[in-house]
């Protein structure tokens, strides 16, 4: 799971980012509203914790901007205000959780693993696709009934596809979703998985549901 922190305290935004990676949760981090936004729109993310008090951009406007972008990775707000009308207002920019600080670490963890199973439940219908379906509780695909036996990256790079089926994702969306921004890969370590992973679906003929979009990227399209 990937999630982005987006928090101005430089000492909170450390002990958030440092305890979510202890989770084994792969996390990205700004200290501002206008690169938050932009790393938000890459939607590569699968949840979004973000102060509500922020420079450059604060982050009722943010999520009002993704939002109106149709772009629904679920949100939880941070912020040191705890008056029913500041919730009502996050809550109503498209907000989906509010935890009031000072917070203690396990209630945040909580928050976010309840974040993430509303945001996949939200997206059940995408975990197939055609005959190709994913299992995130064995981490592995299928063509029908078939498992693919995928290795990690192989199958974050097929959940990807999936999730966002008959849709063009550039490289370095792919790239920053399955490896992330800091990853010591060459880009060209998206072309290597796409030809991996086709290798593992040719036997069942669903090699060619993976397209490439010259000079773009790839989707996941049946003809």
């Amino acid at each position: 799971m990937k999630l982005l922190v987006v928090e101005d305290d430089h000492s909170l935004l450390e002990v958030i980012c440092t305890v979510l990676k202890e989770e084994a949760y792969q996390v990205d981090s700004a200290d501002n509203g206008t690169e938050g936004l932009l790393l938000a729109q890459s939607k590569v993310y699968d949840a979004l914790i973000l102060d509500i008090m922020l420079p450059e951009m604060d982050g009722l406007k943010l999520v009002k901007t993704l939002r109106g972008q149709s772009i629904s990775t679920p949100v939880l707000f941070l912020t040191a205000k705890d008056s029913v009308e500041d919730r009502v207002r996050g809550l109503d920019v498209g907000a989906d959780d509010y935890l009031v600080k000072p917070f203690a670490i396990t209630e945040l963890l909580a928050r976010v693993r309840a974040l993430l199973r509303r945001g996949h439940g939200r997206n059940v219908e995408n975990i197939a696709y055609l005959g190709l379906s994913i299992n995130p509780s064995i981490y592995d695909g299928f063509v029908d009934t078939h498992p693919l036996n995928l290795s990690q990256k192989e199958y974050e790079l097929l959940e990807f596809l999936i999730r966002n089926s008959e849709q063009i994702l550039f490289r370095d969306q792919i790239f920053n979703r399955v490896w992330g921004f800091t990853s010591e890969s060459g880009i060209n370590v998206v072309d290597v998985y796409v030809h991996y992973l086709r290798k593992k679906l040719e036997p069942y003929g669903y090699a060619d549901v993976i397209k490439t979009v010259r000079g773009v990227g790839y989707m996941l399209k049946g003809e």
